[in-house]
């Protein structure tokens, strides 16, 4: 795994869920945008509790059924193609939805929704941590 961002949050454009930028190692398998089986291993880009970023050199169509397979965790979710983004050196970008959300399959924890740095609480954790 690499680097872990979180992204900012936008006024106007409100998340379900906090969205972090992460690379996490997967296994994706479905059907292809001509009905023939895929079987891909790549990372992911951003996560949330509902789905990921990828980018996949499968072409697949949007609200196509897939399956994703956390490499380290062996788990599996299914998921739909939920975004078709740019394709950048032949990998297109795409968003996978999980059926339902599944904070805990990423095995990270993710921030509150009204967490930022000009909260109260983030400034008495971090003026305790200072004072020590």
């Amino acid at each position: 795994m690499s680097q872990v961002t979180h992204s900012p949050t936008h006024a106007g454009a409100r998340r379900r869920s906090q969205r972090v930028l992460m690379q996490v190692g997967i296994r994706i398998r479905g059907k292809d945008a001509q009905g023939k089986d895929f079987e891909e291993f790549t990372e992911t880009l951003a996560i949330n509790a509902h789905g990921a970023l990828v980018l996949l050199n499968a072409r697949v169509t949007s609200g196509s059924v897939i399956h994703v397979k956390h490499n380290k965790t062996e788990e599996e979710q299914e998921c739909h193609v939920a975004f078709l983004g740019p394709v950048r050196n032949s990998k297109a970008e795409i968003g996978v939805e999980f059926s339902s959300p599944r904070p805990t399959f990423w095995r990270v924890a993710f921030p509150p929704e009204d967490w930022s740095p000009k909260n109260p609480e983030a400034r008495t954790a971090s003026k305790a941590r200072t004072e020590k």
